[in-house]
């Protein structure tokens, strides 16, 4: 008879006896001890977070925790009240609307200012001059190409959004101002020169921009931003049991709708046959 296979984990694993998590009993080592922000950082980096990795990680999740009335919030509401016994479907519904709108600016923002850092030659500027020039091509570079830049704008904080300047703030504190976030900043303050107007450098692009610095996965960084939207959508869906508001949301379009003539898609067609939707 063959062996079974094993498959090797550093997360969780039982025994009959005892649960151990990263290495560490979990009921003696773990629970009471570590908190879940630190915890969440440590299962994805495998590597226990520093006292300033693990405020800047939080402030990270208190900042995407909740918008207020979002698609993804609205949503959430609405699939409660279609579903009020299915808590999993609301909450699936909400995150499954984080996208390039909503909470995916995180990743995009991250993975956006990490790929113009690792094509720096030469080495990384080592005084703001040098990141405004970086900062400078970069923008220029995405306006020559029509493309926006991920993390710059805001369809609600015209003025500057808040969280930016405060987690700033808490990651310098730290000692834990990267070149992510170096380069965001220098974004920030050269993007008129290119676009003729003023844009609020937002949250969700600072957050991705932190989460970087800090050293986790690309890959993983809009399940941060998902992370902290759950907590948010379960604080929706305990205020909706409170106060609901979202029968009053789908009576407003369901009353007033109005029946209008179908509108055939008709897909473009260029001079060279090709088709655009």
């Amino acid at each position: 008879m063959s062996e079974r296979p094993v498959y090797p984990t550093a997360l969780g694993a039982s025994s009959r006896e005892s649960i151990t998590l990263l290495g560490h009993d979990l009921a003696r080592d773990v629970m009471g001890t570590v908190g879940f922000g630190e915890l969440a950082f440590w299962l994805a980096a495998q590597r226990r977070p520093t006292r300033g990795e693990t405020r800047v990680f939080e402030a990270v999740l208190a900042a995407l925790a909740d918008h207020g009335f979002t698609p993804t919030a609205i949503v959430t509401r609405l699939t409660w009240l279609s579903a009020p016994d299915s808590v999993q479907g609301a909450l699936a519904a909400g995150l499954l609307g984080g996208g390039s709108r909503f909470l995916g600016v995180t990743e995009d923002c991250g993975r956006f200012l990490h790929g113009v850092l690792t094509s720096v030659e030469g080495g990384l500027p080592g005084d703001d001059a040098g990141w405004d020039a970086l900062a400078l091509e970069t923008v220029t570079a995405q306006r020559a190409a029509g493309r926006f830049v991920p993390g710059l704008g805001h369809h609600v904080h015209k003025d500057g959004d808040p969280r930016t300047p405060r987690l700033l703030e808490i990651a310098a504190e730290e000692g834990l101002t990267g070149p992510h976030l170096a380069l965001f900043t220098a974004i920030g303050r050269v993007h008129p020169q290119v676009l003729g107007r003023t844009l609020p450098l937002n949250g969700a692009g600072v957050c991705g921009a932190a989460l970087a610095d800090l050293g986790l996965p690309l890959e993983l960084l809009r399940g941060f931003a998902l992370l902290a939207r759950t907590a948010g959508l379960i604080g929706q869906l305990a205020e909706e049991i409170r106060s609901p508001v979202a029968n009053d949301v789908f009576l407003s379009v369901d009353l007033n709708n109005r029946s209008v003539a179908p509108d055939p898609y008709t897909p473009d067609i260029d001079a060279n046959g090709g088709r655009h939707g």
